[in-house]
């Protein structure tokens, strides 16, 4: 999630919780591609957009067809949930059904579409998916907006706690990488 501290900060800062549910829009050329059919933009016309500006790539799929959000919820339910879950069992489903009649007419209704990944904790029972939801504008992830990550973990005791950062792009993602070897070269958790 480029430079969104979305393992550490949960582990550290957020140590002695128990964290019931993680959500959130983990991919941000998906959150990019819908944020501008919000303004009226075509699927195709939003997608060249974001690989013009290099939060998509000349293929696409991975991040289209939400297996790039599937890999992250995957690495969140076996780090942070500490349960042993794969990739190929959690349901995925893409953005690229959406039509800009689609997200045009869920804004009249007060709603926004965005590509969500749900990771729950049900007792001993970890389940995942990613897809796209309907939700309404007063949902703090239905107001992320453009190449942005954002992710909501649900805590027993401190309650939800909203992370949000760059989500795509070269410089972002090369960020992320500094800061991993920065982390490791302190000796921080491998």
């Amino acid at each position: 999630m480029s430079g969104t501290p979305a393992l550490r900060m949960p582990k550290l800062t957020l140590a002695g919780n128990n964290i019931t549910e993680i959500k959130g829009i983990l991919n941000g050329t998906t959150n990019f591609i819908i944020t501008e059919m919000e303004k009226g933009e075509t699927y195709e016309a939003a997608l060249k957009k974001a690989q013009q500006l290099g939060y998509a790539e000349a293929d696409p799929t991975s991040d289209v067809e939400g297996y790039d959000a599937r890999y992250k919820a995957c690495i969140l339910a076996n780090y942070i949930m500490g349960k042993p879950v794969k990739a190929e069992d959690i349901p995925c489903e893409g953005i690229t059904h959406l039509s800009v009649d689609d997200v045009q007419e869920a804004l009249k209704k007060n709603k926004k579409w965005r590509l969500l990944a749900r990771i729950k904790r049900e007792g001993e029972e970890v389940e995942a998916s990613v897809k796209p939801e309907l939700m309404d504008v007063a949902d703090p992830l239905a107001g992320v907006s453009g190449a942005t990550n954002a992710i909501l973990y649900e805590c027993d005791l401190a309650g939800p706690i909203l992370l949000t950062g760059a989500g795509a792009g070269l410089v972002e993602t090369g960020y992320s990488l500094l800061i991993d070897l920065i982390h490791y070269e302190k000796g921080g958790e491998k």
